[in-house]
């Protein structure tokens, strides 16, 4: 396998072209509910569909391409790929509804009692529905399908 053009190495392209595309479609999705474009969301966590399924689906998918299913290469990506995707909707995601509780009850107290508890808000948007991570594993699948003859120079 050749050298790739972002980053000298084509699996690394296509997983990060992968990332930017879902990205940018949570960009753009708020316009197909009569909104303006979420710039922020370029570069935030959370939100459909999950740019951290669609890139490790996509390096994956490529991994399979370029070196088969019965390879260790593949392997490692299936392993690596079920730690992230497990993380997204586990771990972030219950770190997500802890911190929206957390900001209500700071709400609460402060407005209740008139005291200032903390001075930001925790961020609530940090992990994925299992139905984010499924597309975004959809569109992993999909990019690097669609990249194949990149993937396999």
């Amino acid at each position: 396998m050749s050298g790739g053009i972002l980053f000298g190495n084509r699996l690394l392209d296509v997983a990060a072209i992968s990332c930017f595309s879902a990205q940018f479609y949570k960009v753009f999705f708020p316009v197909f509910k009569g909104q303006k474009p979420q710039w922020a969301r370029l570069v935030q966590t959370g939100g459909m569909p999950s740019s951290h399924a669609s890139t490790v689906v996509s390096l994956v998918t490529g991994v399979f391409l370029l070196k088969g299913f019965s390879s260790i290469e593949f392997a490692i990506s299936m392993v690596f790929a079920g730690i992230v995707l497990y993380d997204a909707t586990g771990v972030r995601q219950q770190a997500g509804k802890h911190a929206r509780a957390l900001n209500t009850l700071i709400d609460a107290i402060e407005h209740h009692e008139g005291i200032e508890i903390i001075n930001e808000k925790f961020k609530e948007l940090l992990g994925h529905t299992p139905v984010e991570v499924f597309w975004g594993s959809v569109l992993g699948i999909a990019i690097g399908f669609l990249f194949k003859g990149y993937i396999l120079g």
